[in-house]
């Protein structure tokens, strides 16, 4: 016997769980560690979807972010499972039937690989399943709105020319159709991938020698294969109705050789693949490859010939050289689809055989539309009102000026205005602390309103609304602006009732302080009342003060997402926005005991690019022009071939609430989308009459439109073909003209090559009985000539009436004027030349134009007057300081082959029309001067006189210096320079003048700066408050 007995046989075996000291335990700090980690991580996800649930609730519009979270998850769900489940099948059918056929021998090679994959391969399988998982169910959770709108439906009521069918199956069902079939296809061809690499790899499926497969994996690659073919040949079957949306070199949708050989040939493929579908499945069972590979070489061949050649040798052989007959058919198509898919079939087109001799009282019957001639540019004068109307340095108007009209008295005038808001910017360093710049300075305060058709006596704007509080005709309104295109990024407003106000309301000199203190009393944003919502928000926006701050209260509120553009997208995201929003001051209720509300109007659209036939175009080239430099940020599709004008929304200024009411009351697109959202959109009939009368006719969608009629002015497939008739945008001539540089030589015109913007005016076509409210634009002649005469002119109807619930009729009406090619009436590049090759004009501008000042020359209007097109163009004089802002000094204007130049737009209208043009024009000295004026508009008036005296005797005695130095006349010309000297010194002393009733002085000291004659304001330019 072993001195060492042997141990029992069963006290070999392990014993049950093992050693519980060699397992790693998660010791407390571990632990403690890891639940940290995870309470972190559900707290940072509660700061994303929670706030965001907290917002959408403010604004009542849960429903919107959960229809679309839930669509989003639903998608998701359903294209993770399908995928990842049919792709883990697929590798495990395929690796359990391994050992099925005794014939299935791998190679060395292959040996290898099993082993390498056996010890991981459970992970592999299921690694490669939730991938392809999941980035298919994110692919499909990004067409949410397709499947919502599918489902959603509703019919357009116009059918397409070719098979007959709905505009709606196009729009809503074709995206369902290709979104169901491409995921399809997608998803069969991996699991036919996973099946074949899983065989091959262990040897159910050898290619050499000899090709072999096992029945099992014979039957599952011949299912996958024949489900790949099925939905090549349904995709070939969709193609056929594609071929009508489809981009074309000059003319999208399906022209002759599209549905002469292409759609067959799309039939005949789709037939094939079916067969050939049809061929794998019998293999599968049968295990015959030889007819579906000889199938699959045919589908092949046929897509080459028949897919590809065939429809070339049609268009080489059978419609080049008859093009435009075999065409014509499928290009009225296309021009049909187009115009109603844009809304131009019920455009009012008339040949205007415009005049072009100019003769006096020829603008006596145009009294309504010359008195509203605007001459105050939106673009150029918020530089002045910044400088006169900005009160203090945390004020601006950096959402610049807009266009549109008010009853002022009892009298409807072209407006422009601009709203005061918070310009954190403006603050010093100091003053920028947390405290001040999210609790204190919280909003803007009011608008500043001007006649767009009158100045005051020194070249100002007229204002009828202004200062701070506001002063003027508007009424009371609600003058707080917390919500707007640049307000901070966020605020925290709000206190329990009775307590001491924090935040700055406006400055006022007459109480303690300097500066009125307010309390937001709103619903404008979530809540930070709880300690749980102040941590959310501190997480959210990255600051410790929101949770640490004594500012917060049970009351408080925090203001973000406050661009109305921003708010409007988050709760509409259906729909593409305006590039910019709009502001208005209305009777949002219609009772005028009421408060009235400071509102931004944006015009918001539906769009889709899969309406049959209709031409494609690109919102970025069409909307961006001179003064928009790039397209809008909330737009759903870059390019679209269907544009309606579907909502209008409004954005109450000081509480930041969101209305979207219905406007197209017959949009297919709009009402699915209702449907989906029930209540989200109002009715027409809760937009007040006073609210009607400040909506108009959106800017983006005239710019498409006019984009388009540069070619479908033409509605003939013949003439259309022909292309003799093609147009292109005006070209900016608005720009301003460099202080060096010689105003004989400038043109008027950027180096770079931008479209002329649309323009707001009150104007009579010579079609409409009365002058309305417009948006107009203009044409020249297209192609390579760059000829700069007129060919056209396009103005819509953009008065929609002051009734509430009702669209004015007439509103929305296209209207244009075809100019004769036989008679050359000049276009704005044509009349902007004659302005500077003018002797007197350029002389003038040159005195105008001088080392410290410059000349900017505003917005060219035109309009159909006298028989004719009218142009005219605001000039001014601005200092090259910074605190230099633009002054209205004189006035072009251009009919035909004359010219004027002018201090007033009466003046040089006379000079055009042979000394009476016998116009009615709107009276420049009918507003007040400037707030801190002294003097009153007499002594203005006449020092006005006495410049505008000194700046013609200077012009004339310089034109008669140059003749007596052509001719060598050393003492006329000496005298001349004596004339021109005193003309010279007169203009000083009159600017001089000028300046001290105006409160502006120049430089530092209390004389002009040298050279100035016009008497810009200079570089040092101070001003009142007002």
């Amino acid at each position: 016997m072993s001195a060492f007995p042997m141990p029992e046989p069963q006290s070999m075996k392990p014993q049950r769980g093992g050693n519980n000291t060699d397992r790693p335990r998660l010791g407390p700090m571990t632990l403690t560690l890891l639940i940290l980690v995870g309470i972190g991580a559900i707290i940072y996800a509660a700061s994303v979807v929670w706030t965001e649930i907290l917002w959408f609730r403010q604004m009542h519009s849960v429903r919107i972010v959960l229809t679309q979270w839930i669509a989003h998850a639903g998608l998701f769900v359903f294209g993770f499972l399908v995928a990842a489940g049919l792709i883990l099948w697929s590798l495990n059918y395929a690796y359990k039937h391994r050992e099925a056929s005794t014939r299935g021998q791998a190679s060395a090679t292959l040996r290898e690989y099993q082993k390498a994959l056996d010890p991981v391969r459970r992970i592999a399988f299921w690694a490669v399943a939730l991938f392809l998982g999941f980035t298919n169910g994110a692919n499909l959770a990004n067409d949410w709105q397709t499947v919502l709108q599918f489902v959603n439906q509703t019919p357009f009521g116009k059918t397409d020319p070719q098979f007959g069918f709905d505009i709606a199956f196009f729009v809503f069902t074709m995206p369902m159709l290709n979104l169901v079939v491409g995921f399809l296809l997608k998803i069969s061809i991996l699991c036919l991938i996973a099946a074949f690499v899983v065989s091959y790899v262990y040897g159910t499926v050898r290619l050499l020698p000899r090709p072999h497969a096992s029945k099992p994996a014979r039957l599952q690659t011949g299912v996958f294969a024949a489900l790949v073919s099925f939905f090549i040949g349904a995709n070939y079957w969709l193609g056929r109705y594609d071929l009508l949306t489809q981009d074309g070199a000059n003319i999208d949708g399906a022209l002759y050789s599209d549905i002469h050989a292409t759609l067959p040939a799309h039939s005949i493929l789709a037939v094939i693949s079916f067969l050939i579908a049809l061929l794998f499945l019998v293999a599968a069972f049968r295990g015959s490859w030889r007819l579906p590979t000889i199938g699959v070489a045919v589908t092949v061949i046929s897509g080459v010939i028949i897919g590809g050649a065939y429809p070339a040798l049609i268009q080489q052989f059978r419609v080049t050289p008859n093009e435009r007959a075999l065409e014509s058919e499928y290009i009225q198509h296309n021009i049909d689809a187009t115009l109603a898919a844009y809304g131009l079939d019920d455009l009012e087109y008339t040949n205007y055989d415009a005049a072009t001799s100019a003769q006096p009282g020829q603008l006596r019957e145009d009294s309504e539309s010359t008195s509203q001639i605007r001459l105050l540019d939106p673009q150029v004068i918020t530089k002045t009102v910044q400088q006169l109307q900005q009160s203090r340095p945390y004020y601006g108007f950096d959402s610049g000026m807009s266009v549109d009209r008010y009853t002022v008295g009892d009298e409807r005038r072209d407006t422009v205005i601009a709203v005061r808001e918070m310009n954190l910017a403006g603050l010093s360093a100091e003053q920028q602390t947390w405290v001040n710049t999210h609790t204190v300075y919280t909003h803007g305060y009011g608008v500043v309103a001007a006649y767009g058709n009158s100045l005051n006596s020194d070249g100002l704007p007229s204002y009828w609304e202004q200062s701070v509080p506001s002063v003027g005709e508007m009424g009371d309104y609600e003058e707080r602006v917390y919500f707007s295109p640049n307000a901070p990024y966020y605020s925290i407003v709000g206190a329990p009732e009775g307590s001491d106000p924090q935040e700055l309301d406006y400055p006022d000199d007459n109480v303690q302080g300097g500066q009125v203190a307010t309390t937001f009393t709103g619903d404008g944003g979530p809540s930070v009342g709880n300690v749980w919502n102040k941590l959310l928000y501190s997480i959210k926006f990255g600051s410790t003060d929101i949770f640490f701050s004594s500012q917060t209260n049970s009351a408080s509120q925090i203001l973000y997402n406050r661009d109305p553009l921003d708010r409007v997208a988050k709760v509409a995201p259906f729909l593409t926005l305006e590039q910019e929003a709009y502001p208005a001051v209305v009777d949002m209720d219609g009772d005028p005991s009421t408060e009235k509300r400071l509102v931004w109007i944006v015009d918001a659209y539906t769009t889709t690019d899969s309406y049959p036939y209709s031409q494609h175009q690109s919102l970025s080239s069409s909307t961006v022009d001179s003064r928009s430099s790039q397209v809008g940020e909330y737009v759903r599709a870059e390019t679209i071939n269907y544009m309606r004008n579907s909502v209008k929304a409004v954005v109450d200024a000081y509480d930041g609430s969101v209305h979207l009411y219905q406007w197209d009351q017959e949009d297919p697109i709009l009402s699915t989308w209702m449907k989906i959202y029930p209540d989200r959109v109002e009715p027409l009939s809760g937009i007040s009459g006073d609210l009607m009368s400040h909506m108009r006719y959106p800017e983006d969608m005239f710019k498409v439109q006019r984009e388009l009629l540069t070619s479908y002015h033409v509605t003939n497939a013949s003439d259309f073909y022909a292309g003799g008739d093609r147009w292109r945008l005006a070209e900016e001539t608005s720009t301003a003209v460099s202080a060096s540089s010689n105003a004989s030589q400038s043109g008027g015109v950027s180096s770079g090559v931008t479209a002329q913007p649309a323009y707001y005016l009150t104007m009579q076509m010579p079609t409409q009985e009365t002058a309305e409210f417009s948006l107009t634009s203009v044409f020249v002649p297209g192609g390579e000539s760059k000829r700069e005469a007129m060919a056209g002119f396009l103005a819509v109807d953009s008065e929609t009436g002051n009734e509430a619930g009702k669209i004015r009729d007439g509103y929305g009406k296209l209207r244009l004027l075809a100019l004769p090619s036989s008679t050359t009436v000049p276009g704005p590049g044509q009349v902007q030349n004659a302005y500077d090759s003018n002797e007197t004009i350029a002389r003038q501008l040159n005195l105008l134009n001088q080392a410290d000042s410059q000349v900017i020359r505003g917005n060219l209007l035109t309009l159909p007057v006298g028989g004719g097109l009218l142009y005219v163009q605001p000039v001014y004089v601005q200092g090259t300081g910074s605190a230099s802002y633009p002054v209205l000094r004189s006035v072009l204007t251009a009919f035909g082959n004359q010219v004027g130049f002018a201090p007033t737009l009466e003046e040089s209208l006379d000079q055009t029309f042979g000394g009476d043009s016998a116009a009615t024009v709107a009276n420049n000295a009918g507003g007040e001067t400037a707030e801190g004026d002294d003097t009153s508009n007499t002594v203005t008036q006449t020092a006005q006189q006495r410049l505008n005296q000194a700046l013609t005797d200077a012009s004339a005695a310089m034109q008669a210096g140059q003749t007596a130095l052509s001719s060598g006349d050393w003492s006329a010309y000496g005298e001349s320079q004596k004339k021109l000297n005193d003309a010279l010194a007169r203009a000083l002393a009159a600017q001089e003048e000028l300046g001290q009733s105006t409160g502006v002085t120049s430089g530092s000291t209390d004389t002009p700066q040298s050279g100035s004659p016009l008497g810009s304001p200079g570089a040092d330019a101070t001003q009142s408050n007002g």
